[in-house]
């Protein structure tokens, strides 16, 4: 079943799908949707399931301090259309994504308790972790929340917090990781390389021409790497290319081209076993190992020769992965 995706509380009311129904759900922004998010929300999925709840979830958009303090906003992890297909995947039937507003910000948390959680919502139990807060001002906090179940009828259970290597998981941990060009770090708190997508765009053709052909992605995302090379894989959507819907192993530059004294930032990406020609069409770049720092060269033919050296280390690093998932295989 396609999970159900509704704007507003009156949308929500509207759909006849799940109006009526009983709610198991967890509240946040979900930003990456990291190993911490993922366990809340499949314990939201197990109770549903045991008990005949709808297992959903509530999140905003903008993020709230986009809206509030826009100069402190995060930047994101992931787009909206990823972090919707991402709980998807892990059994959540619905979601109410609430436009962040004035109004909305006004509401004192027992007033988004009874008008949203209870009255749209129908809550049955609520997922929340220890530190959970809501309402204007952030007032809110799990004791009160415990405090309203008993007067609307739900129950409250606190989710203990996912640690890797003694540090608590979070987006802030995903964010510095990622800025920091630390990939391995980054999917092993998401559980997934960091993806960004976006479309191809057609470059200066200064690399094709000097260097290695690439595809030039512009990205849907906010957060990007720390500039430098990565180990990377490539797919462009169904559809695009006579290619479409596999992953190629790829190498990926993220920086300004500072060799050709480049200005603006650019994603360029060789296929390592491929060579396409796909402007305007969606691509996605999984991260897997930065192998690299940018850095300014004396010549492009000092680029070509670094860069020759990047691809060998790329190939070589899908070879020992092919390797060890045919060890994992026969074992």
């Amino acid at each position: 079943m396609t999970m159900r995706v509704l704007r507003g509380p009156q949308a929500w009311s509207a759909d006849a799908m799940v109006a009526a129904r009983r709610t198991a759900m967890a509240i946040g922004n979900f930003d990456g949707v990291h190993l911490g998010h993922q366990a809340v929300l499949k314990r939201v999925v197990e109770y549903a399931r045991g008990s005949g709840a709808l297992p959903m979830a509530i999140t905003f958009d903008p993020h709230p301090l986009k809206f509030l303090r826009p100069q402190h906003a995060p930047l994101l992890i992931s787009t909206q259309e990823q972090r919707l297909a991402w709980m998807e995947a892990l059994g959540v039937e619905a979601v109410l994504l609430l436009p962040f507003t004035r109004e909305l910000s006004q509401l004192t948390a027992e007033e988004f308790t009874a008008e949203v959680l209870a009255g749209t919502l129908h809550a049955e139990r609520i997922f929340v972790g220890e530190n959970f807060c809501f309402g204007h001002r952030h007032a809110g906090n799990v004791a009160l929340l415990e405090r309203l179940s008993a007067r609307f009828g739900y129950t409250v259970e606190i989710t203990p917090p996912v640690t890797r290597r003694g540090e608590i998981i979070s987006s802030t941990g995903v964010r510095r990781a990622i800025q920091e060009g630390r990939m391995g770090a980054a999917a092993r708190l998401m559980g997934r390389p960091l993806t960004l997508t976006g479309r191809i765009v057609t470059g200066t053709g200064t690399g094709r021409r000097e260097v290695v052909p690439t595809l030039n992605l512009h990205c849907d995302q906010e957060l990007l790497p720390a500039q430098g090379v990565y180990v990377t894989e490539a797919r462009l959507s169904p559809g695009e290319s006579a290619e479409e819907g596999r992953w190629h192993p790829a190498a990926t530059n993220v920086g300004t081209r500072p060799t050709f004294d480049g200005q603006s930032l650019s994603i360029e990406t060789h296929l390592l076993d491929v060579q396409l020609r796909a402007s305007g069409a969606a691509m996605e770049l999984r991260f897997w190992k930065r192998l690299r720092g940018e850095k300014k060269f004396s010549s492009p033919a000092e680029l070509k020769k670094q860069v020759e050296l990047d691809l060998r280390r790329a190939r070589a690093f899908f070879r020992h992965r092919a390797r060890a998932r045919r060890s994992r295989q026969a074992t």
